[in-house]
């Protein structure tokens, strides 16, 4: 009997240092931008997937949109990037192309090849994430902005907004115009407003539908057709505080405002994720069916129907991280994106897969038809391994034009120039 016991005791002692040995925690820390509805169905997954792999510990940390690609930047140049991230696609490319990020791992995933991978998609959605025959993403969502619109302020200035909502861009202003409330220069209520300083999704569009490009199809120029660049820049002085006053980049951003329902802006560009933000932010304005989508305008005189950029938020994993991280990093990715109808109904975005986009969940979604009409009519935002200064480059220019006495002219002088030598420092 007593020998019995100390062989059972040998046995707890020996398996305890086994445990110990090769038994050691995974740690994972995942970095990804703020998003009120889907903290609370990630945190769940993380807490699903580490009872699946207790010996994985995985920390979720969030920052704003605009402050994650300078964490992200400043912690990979100190390689001390985390495991896994996300940020939008045209500031997440440059680590593709410089390969800080790893390929998918198509093992943990259960996949054979990236064909097999890439048939869970529709097509051209996992493009802005392949580079040299491999893919280097998931996608947590693919986005496109429409116009989202508050009924009854509409009607208070005696217009239909099911009859009269902005079709064009010339509208945009007009309609603007018979909406804005101001105190002297300060304004009240907005019209409508861009949203800054997203301008290769929002604003390029514009120049894009009158004839211009950011690049030449080779890549090697910038600023193609300056006639279409000046009439978007033209268009832009006349909106900002230089010309009729109707909006600015120093203001609150409009989609928060719109949010809210207090009489402070009436049309706002956002994504089919702002329903849920609606919903969570202000039931009773989501309730109510005050506000509706419609597409993104088009100008007058366009020479092409191009409707908002599209981009992306993939999650990626950073290559410097050790191969079972690495390994475990895949596998968890993979196990929160099986839930894409959770991602739509609980956070209202979409992530581009086949089986999602044909169910009836998706197609009974409100205005998920607005949304993927547009997107047929779009593309992806610009891709350029200097695509973050290339857009810095167009914030100045149209930020110079809206706030100060530059004319169009100067402004694009200045950003043809910049941007030109900017594409000969590669």
């Amino acid at each position: 009997m007593l020998k019995d016991k100390k062989v059972t005791i040998f046995f707890i002692i020996f398996m305890c240092m086994i445990v110990g040995l090769f038994g050691k925690t995974v740690e994972l820390i995942f970095w990804t931008h703020e998003d009120p509805n889907r903290t609370p169905l990630e945190e769940a997954y993380i807490a699903e997937f580490q009872k699946m792999y207790p010996e994985v510990k995985i920390t979720r940390v969030t920052y704003p949109s605009s402050k994650i690609r300078e964490v992200v930047l400043t912690a990979f140049s100190a390689r001390k990037g985390p495991d896994i991230f996300n940020m939008e696609i045209q500031d997440a490319y440059p680590y593709v192309v410089n390969e800080r990020v790893a390929p998918v791992d198509l093992k943990a995933l259960g996949l054979k090849s990236y064909d097999d991978l890439l048939s869970l998609y529709i097509e051209g959605t996992m493009d802005p994430v392949i580079y040299n025959d491999k893919v280097y993403g998931l996608p947590l969502e693919v986005t496109n902005w429409c116009m989202y619109l508050n009924k009854k302020y509409f009607r208070e200035v005696g217009l239909d907004p099911e009859k009269d909502y902005p079709k064009t861009w010339e509208d945009v202003m007009r309609i603007s115009e018979k909406l804005v409330i101001r105190d002297g220069e300060i304004i009240l209520r907005r019209g409508f407003d861009f949203r800054y300083p997203y301008y290769f999704t929002e604003w390029l569009p514009l120049v894009e539908q009158l004839g211009g490009s950011l690049l030449s199809e080779d890549g090697k120029t910038a600023i193609i057709n300056d006639g279409a660049w000046l009439k978007a820049l033209q268009f832009m002085k006349d909106w900002g505080p230089q010309g009729k006053n109707l909006g600015s980049p120093t203001y609150q951003p409009a989609r928060n405002d719109f949010n809210r329902d207090n009489n402070s802006v009436t049309m706002c560009m956002s994504g089919l994720y702002q329903i849920d933000r609606i919903k969570a932010q202000n039931p009773e304005f989501y309730e109510s069916g005050e506000w509706m989508v419609v597409p993104f305008p088009v100008f007058e005189n366009a020479v092409n129907d191009v409707r908002c950029n599209y981009y992306g938020h993939y999650y990626m994993v950073n290559a410097e991280s050790s191969k079972e991280k690495q390994e475990y990093a895949w596998k968890f990715i993979n196990f929160m994106l099986t839930h894409p109808e959770d991602y739509l109904l609980k956070v209202g975005l979409i992530q581009p897969k086949k089986t999602l986009l044909d169910s009836d969940v998706f197609k009974n979604y409100p205005y998920a038809n607005v949304f993927m009409s547009d997107l047929a009519k779009s593309h992806p935002v610009p891709l350029h391994s200097k695509g973050p200064q290339l857009e810095q480059l167009l914030k100045e220019a149209i930020e110079s034009v809206m706030l100060t006495n530059t004319t169009p002219e100067q402004a694009l002088a200045t950003l043809k120039k910049k941007a030109n030598e900017l594409l000969k420092e590669d």
